[in-house]
């Protein structure tokens, strides 16, 4: 016996009998029962305790026994018992042995006085039992004594051990031990075959504390609850969910179908097997119906066994199946067939196939199912599920699961037939609407990367480099849900939603409102008969002002960027998520950071980081240590990353990778003006723009400038709101004239008629620069004009 086992404990008697009959064990319960110290028994046969001859001990295959005995006490006259007998499993090379238990009944009151008993058993609804603080049973309702298969009269008083040697008797003690300690419900869940049951049951027991008026724990209540039907429909949904990510890994057909046989072995079958349509015969795909005899090459099978002996015809091999076979019959009524075996059909199946018969009579194969492949009108093959392992046949919901996964599966084995002729396609599309090359510009210098998946569809990933006004540029990235050309149709088309957006100089956050809008319209399109189609995409929008050396980020459920400092390390940028575009009505939170002159900023997709063989967060360890790296060639960072992250054979998943070099503009670049309202100091302000081009040897522009900003100027003074300022920014081949007010009316070009004193400002802007616009701020307007130096403007 275990050190803590209870051999102390008088209510109840406990004796171990070794397998040879000789008493090795003797409580001091046992004494009190029979008068006999451990010493004068221990070691003697136990058969010399019975009144009435040789012990009883369970017979072969049997764990327990109980029944009443007759014993002999130590001063000669009978004492008549209950007893109950169970086998204790060998540990550590010990030797079988018997625990025999007999309880004394310790004083308790019956059953029907017990208050204990009383409450707990007419408030449980389901099996119960009740122990007290000593772990002791104190009762259990019909129920309970039903599902252990004892007599509830007979085991008051017993432990939890006491009444069988099964792992879970010990486990539930350890539970109520600790509801004992802690005073807390604990639950237990366990997988068993009860009394007088042909299948094992998942139950789940809730051990819950008895206490007393002054909150004091006095018991335990264990009630067992069948669960199992709920086990099995989430083993069902974890299938399903399991089949959904494990199959179509790859746009390979027999991958696909040796995924579908590994996800459905032992889930759903013993040995599964999935056969393909002969491509020689019927191309792939069936025009017409299916008549027997039926040819099909066997893709993939998978087994409980290790090397499938059950399989008749390997991998890649062709057989021929006759009318009366389980899958031509399937395949030709288009609908899953179940058939018990054996039956009267293993007589016409030796006609057909003597092997197949030899080998369900050797593995005892008692029940099949074939479920056609279908996809898209199209009949692909047929998967026959089959069991000898399991006992029980298969079942209507079996079906039903069955043909869930076999669907999924028939959709990716389908993908994977259509997959070259689309890819190509695709690939066509997305080179055409992605950018050629990366404008210049004086925020940033950028270097980009795009590779489409190597063994799936071409995805919708994408990104961009957008000049703003006043020197400023916008970052983005995407990924658009799906894949194919409806993927890089979609991806065309948020690429220029975003252009058209950015011109009108949204916030990002502002920008990913619109560009959601967008995308639920997008949807609604895609779908019919008034139901949504589905359709979504992620999203990163950065803009870089090199003046303030400032960047405003939003992001829809994609991946955050990543900031290089000069001399630092790697980080992610602090942004919250965002939810992925197409959601609809959710808001969207832009971050604004300061990043010093020569930071890089990694923008990039999920394909990058993420794949089967390593988890987001190792793939994003091993893109900060290859960003760490940084060159002066944002050209050579792009390749290191991309040979870092992604295997030889190509990424699993479209990856487009963005690197952006800041550049901050010299304050000796920027000149800035407070203006009063006043129109008759537009001329002085005109002289200080002529005096400060002269600085910056920048003559040539100066009649222009003096001209746009006149006119700008003005309108602020008379249709804007104080205070006023007046900005100049150049670089090397563009000169920006920007005036702000804190009026958020935004200015709209018109063409004066011949007699309107006003209403020609705007348009004299318009012909004398290469572009001009407005952008909204949180403190009002700011109106721009950009002229082009050293060219025609």
């Amino acid at each position: 016996m275990s050190p803590d086992y209870p051999f102390d404990d008088a209510s109840t008697a406990r004796a171990v009998i070794h397998e040879d009959g000789t008493l090795t064990g003797w409580s001091e319960g046992a004494r009190h029962l029979l008068g006999y110290d451990p010493a004068e028994v221990l070691g003697r046969p136990a058969a010399a305790l019975l009144a009435d001859g040789g012990v009883r001990l369970p017979g072969a295959g049997e764990d327990r026994w109980s029944g009443t005995l007759a014993l002999r006490h130590r001063d000669g006259h009978r004492v008549s018992i209950w007893v109950l007998v169970h086998r204790r499993p060998p540990g550590n090379g010990d030797p079988v042995t018997w625990l025999a238990v007999a309880p004394l009944g310790g004083g308790y009151p019956p059953p029907e006085d017990d208050e204990l008993v009383r409450v707990a058993l007419t408030q449980s609804p389901c099996a119960t039992m009740i122990f007290d603080d000593r772990l002791r049973l104190r009762g259990v309702n019909d129920a309970m004594a039903a599902l252990i298969a004892l007599p509830s009269a007979r085991i008051r008083g017993l432990r939890a051990a006491d009444m069988g040697a099964r792992p879970q008797n010990a486990e539930l003690e350890a539970y109520m031990r600790r509801v004992l300690a802690t005073g807390e419900q604990q639950v237990m869940h366990t997988y068993l075959q009860a009394a007088g049951e042909e299948r094992a049951h998942a139950w789940l027991a809730l051990i819950a504390p008895l206490t007393d008026a002054s909150g004091q724990v006095n018991g335990v209540c264990v009630t067992a609850h069948d669960f199992t039907e709920h086990f099995l429909a989430r083993e069902r949904l974890q299938l399903v969910n399991e089949a959904s990510v494990r199959i179509g890994s790859t746009l390979d057909v027999t991958r696909t179908a040796q995924e579908l046989a590994e996800v459905c072995v032992p889930a759903l079958a013993d040995f599964v097997s999935v056969d393909l349509l002969d491509p020689q015969e019927y191309g792939g795909e069936t025009d017409g119906p299916l008549t027997a005899p039926v040819r099909l090459r066997r893709a993939a099978h998978h087994s409980v066994n290790p090397g499938a002996p059950e399989a008749v015809v390997e991998p890649g091999r062709v057989d021929t199946y006759p009318d009366v076979s389980p899958q031509a019959t399937s395949l030709i009524a288009g609908r899953t067939v179940v058939t018990e075996v054996p039956s009267g059909d293993l007589d016409t199946w030796g006609h057909w196939d003597e092997r197949r018969v030899r080998r369900v009579k050797e593995f005892g194969i008692h029940s099949s199912m074939s479920v056609p492949l279908q996809a898209r009108g199209t009949t692909l093959g047929v998967v026959v599920f089959s069991r000898f392992r399991r006992p029980e046949p298969f079942s209507p919901d079996d079906v039903l699961l069955a043909e869930e996964v076999t669907a999924r599966a028939a959709v990716c084995i389908d993908n994977a037939r259509r997959y070259s002729r689309e890819r190509e396609t695709a690939l066509a599309l997305q080179r055409s609407l992605l950018p050629r090359t990366l404008p210049r510009t004086a925020a940033v210098d950028a270097a980009s990367r795009y590779l489409p998946a190597a063994r799936a569809g071409v995805g919708g990933d994408w990104f961009d480099v957008i000049p703003l006004s006043g020197m400023r540029v916008a970052m983005v990235v995407g990924d658009v849900v799906g894949r194919g050309i409806q993927a890089s149709a979609t991806m065309g088309r948020l690429r220029t939603a975003v252009r058209t957006l950015a011109d009108i100089d949204l916030a990002p956050d502002e920008l990913l409102t619109h560009l959601d809008d967008l995308v639920v319209r997008l949807s609604e399109e895609a779908g019919g008969e008034g139901s949504p189609g589905e359709m979504g995409a992620t999203c990163l929008y950065a803009v870089y002002d090199p003046v303030s050396r400032r960047c405003s980020l939003a992001r829809a459920g994609h991946p955050p960027p990543l900031l290089l400092p000069p001399k630092g390390t790697p980080r992610p940028v602090d942004l919250p998520a965002g939810p992925p575009l197409g959601t609809g009505g959710l808001p969207f939170e832009s971050a604004d950071l300061e990043v010093a002159e020569g930071s890089v900023l990694a923008f990039y997709t999920n394909g990058l980081t993420e794949s089967r063989r390593r988890d987001a967060h190792a793939g994003h360890r091993m893109l900060c240590e290859a960003l760490a790296a940084d060159s002066d060639s944002l050209d050579e960072t792009c390749d290191r990353i991309l040979h870092a992250l992604l295997p030889q054979g190509g990424a699993s998943d479209d990856v487009a990778l963005l690197l952006a070099r800041t550049r901050g503009l010299p304050a000796s670049q920027v000149a800035t003006w407070d203006i009063p309202a006043d129109p008759a100091l537009v001329a002085p302000i005109r002289k200080q723009v002529v005096e400060q081009l002269e600085r910056w040897r920048l003559t040539e522009a100066s009649f222009t400038a003096e001209l746009v900003v006149s006119e700008l100027v003005t309108n602020a003074i008379r249709y804007g709101a104080r205070p006023i300022r007046l900005r100049l920014i150049h670089d090397a081949t563009t000169l920006i004239c920007e005036v702000s007010d804190t009026s958020h009316t935004a200015p709209h070009l018109r063409r004066a008629k011949t007699w309107d004193e006003g209403g020609r400002g705007l348009l004299l802007v318009a012909q004398l620069t290469q572009r001009w616009g407005s952008r909204h701020t949180a403190e009002g307007k700011t109106i721009w004009a950009e002229l082009s130096l050293f060219g025609e403007e």
